[in-house]
């Protein structure tokens, strides 16, 4: 492979990265937004203290939001070993989490088969690209020894990798 095939292959990277930084910007605007809507909203849903005023908490598992047909979109929720949001399209199908379980934060984006994932693990920070097949595409990681970008046919074989 040549210096030129290199660059514009790492170019090509950075383009597809740039773009969930996008993607990432916007799933977290939302989440946030979920957030204050929740913590705006949730009180009025509880009783009212016998003194008036507004409810000062709210304490769950399990939030669930519903559209107007009662479908499923969003669920925040919380368990021992961590806690999620999980944003659903009409068919119930997940299009996007934010999650911490396992001490392991993440950040999917889903469509159909195809995902872009974020993961922070005990070996370090991964970003994933997978196709229509469910199958990771390309793969940028950062461990002790520096980082590193991985390409796969679509049947998983590497095909390319730096360093």
């Amino acid at each position: 492979m040549t210096t030129d095939e290199r660059i514009e292959n790492l170019e090509k990277g950075l383009a597809s990265a740039r773009r969930f930084n996008r993607w990432l910007l916007a799933a977290v605007g939302l989440a946030l937004g979920v957030w204050i809507l929740a913590g705006t909203f949730g009180p009025t849903m509880a009783a009212a203290p016998a003194g008036g005023g507004a409810v000062k908490e709210v304490r769950a598992n399990r939030f669930v939001v519903e559209d107007a047909n009662g479908k499923v979109r969003a669920r925040l929720e919380a368990h021992d070993d961590g806690a999620g949001l999980f944003l659903l399209d009409e068919n119930g199908k997940p299009r996007a989490g934010l999650s911490a379980f396992f001490n392991e934060p993440s950040l999917t984006l889903i469509n159909g088969n195809q995902n872009v994932g974020l993961y922070v693990g005990k070996n370090g920070p991964r970003l994933g690209l997978s196709d229509e097949n469910g199958e990771t595409r390309a793969l940028l990681s950062m461990d002790k020894a520096g980082p590193r970008l991985a390409l796969y046919d679509e049947n998983g074989k590497p095909i390319w990798h730096a360093p």
